[in-house]
């Protein structure tokens, strides 16, 4: 058995990791990179391993940074299985289709500005070539990806339809289980359940995104959270929040409504302006059956995702429209890190006021505009316009769908308790900072662990 390392190594997107057992090849995710423009694209461009050899995909779950590259490898001849949750392959479905639109659009608005023509990395209809390579597979459920590799799901709690992977490998009369964490979600996040830990591993790929840090307890968040709206309603300014579209704006909406009912927060329109939120909130209400019961709201309230503040914007002209609005108001939009979508119209035309917020609630990756506004740069750049950033700059951490140190600390520790012969770790998806933090303390508890640079190729011999 060999792993090849070929994304999310040593940084947080690009998620792509090749296990080839008795001349197999599957590929444990084919994310997007994300950051610098230049060498992303550049990065995007060079598929893992070439598509010939490729006999399979696992997908862990439907982020961009760990789904994105799929359509790519539809355009360059793939036609074999990718395999996912039923939940991820219908968020995968719309995300994909959405990244897609992107692109042509960007390609599109660089031939007008008649610049260097950079063609779309993929188009719609390779995304839904996608689509149809996809099957959905419930959680702990064993299947056969190649022969010698079963896979098996297992909750990790991180988005809708999330996993970690097992993935038992026989070669000859050796064994080995391979697993595989996906991202760690966080115990107690809202609308779905808790990460389940496998068990039986031999060795371990984990991700280490919030390897040095800790996050706050949800509940302050969903407190903070009001305060902030209350505190910029009161200015007269709008709350603008970058938010990825599938998870993080559904946590959101979700404690909205939490605070709505309980009249924490001022009756102000609250705006979802995200086509490929209206469309990834339809799946959420299409897969009940993964939510978390033990939750208040979802055991209590039918439509935990519709309430009369909240309103869900899927036509241009109709966002186009709120920066004419007055009034304090919530504006939820894609994307997360502020690199594209319509955040940016929101953001070029908000940001110079000081009565408005923006509310950055999830990880910003370095290199991106949500990094800058964290940073509160003094001027932030948004369609190639220098744009005075006045407006106040909020954080709050405790939203953040990544299980913290003390999380991934108790999860791989949960994994050993479960796994007698428990070998080594791989740290991926973390930036350096966090994966060598985090390896220290992996190594103290007595684990081997390492963190792999890209490209580096690890064997186990049969």
């Amino acid at each position: 058995m060999e792993i090849s390392f070929a994304g999310a190594a040593r940084e947080v997107t690009g998620s792509c990791h090749l296990v080839t057992v008795n001349g197999h090849t599957v590929a444990l995710d084919c994310g997007l990179f994300q950051g610098r423009r230049a060498e992303a694209q550049a990065k995007n461009e060079r598929l893992p391993v070439p598509v010939e050899t490729l006999d399979a995909v696992v997908l862990s779950h439907a982020h961009i940074d760990h789904a994105g590259r799929l359509p790519l490898l539809a355009a360059r001849g793939y036609r074999g299985t990718v395999w996912a949750t039923a939940a991820t392959r219908d968020l995968s479905a719309v995300m994909l289709a959405d990244a897609a639109h992107i692109q042509e659009k960007d390609a599109d608005f660089l031939a007008r500005r008649n610049r260097a023509a950079v063609p779309p990395l993929y188009t719609m209809r390779d995304a839904a070539r996608v689509a149809e390579l996809m099957v959905g597979v419930p959680y702990d459920r064993a299947f056969d990806v190649v022969p010698g590799v079963r896979a098996t799901f297992v909750d990790a709690g991180h988005i809708l339809g999330s996993a970690s992977v097992i993935l038992d490998c026989e070669e000859g009369s050796t064994h080995r289980r391979l697993v595989f964490s996906g991202d760690i979600g966080r115990s107690g996040l809202p609308i779905v359940r808790d990460p389940h830990p496998p068990g039986g591993a031999d060795l371990v790929i984990m991700e280490s995104t919030y390897g040095n840090r800790l996050h706050g307890a949800l509940a302050d968040s969903r407190h903070a959270l009001g305060d902030i709206v209350r505190a910029t309603a009161q200015r007269g300014g709008r709350v603008l929040i970058p938010a990825f579209a599938v998870g993080r704006t559904q946590d959101i909406v979700y404690d909205l409504h939490a605070l709505a009912r309980e009249n924490q927060i001022p009756a102000i329109p609250i705006y979802v302006d995200s086509p490929l939120a209206v469309d990834t909130t339809s799946v959420f209400e299409m897969h009940p059956e993964v939510f978390d019961r033990r939750e208040d709201m979802v055991r209590l309230v039918q439509d935990i995702l519709r309430f009369p503040l909240v309103h869900y914007v899927r036509d241009v002209e109709e966002s186009k429209a709120l920066n004419r609005e007055r009034g304090p108001m919530v504006i939820i939009a894609a994307s997360g890190m502020a690199e594209s979508g319509r955040i940016l119209h929101h953001l070029a035309n908000g940001a110079a006021n000081p009565n408005n917020t923006i509310l950055i609630v999830s990880f910003q990756a370095e290199h991106t505009l949500g990094r800058r506004i964290v940073e509160q740069r003094p001027t932030i750049k948004v369609f190639g316009e220098e744009v005075p950033l006045r407006a106040r700059v909020e954080m709050l951490h405790g939203y953040s769908a990544h299980a913290d140190k003390d999380g991934l600390f108790a999860w791989i520790g949960m994994v050993r308790n479960a796994s007698p012969a428990l070998g080594p770790v791989y740290l991926v998806h973390g930036e350096p900072d966090a994966q060598d933090a985090f390896a220290s303390t992996l190594s103290h508890a007595g684990h081997t662990v390492s963190a792999p640079t890209p490209g580096t190729r690890v064997s186990f011999g049969a």
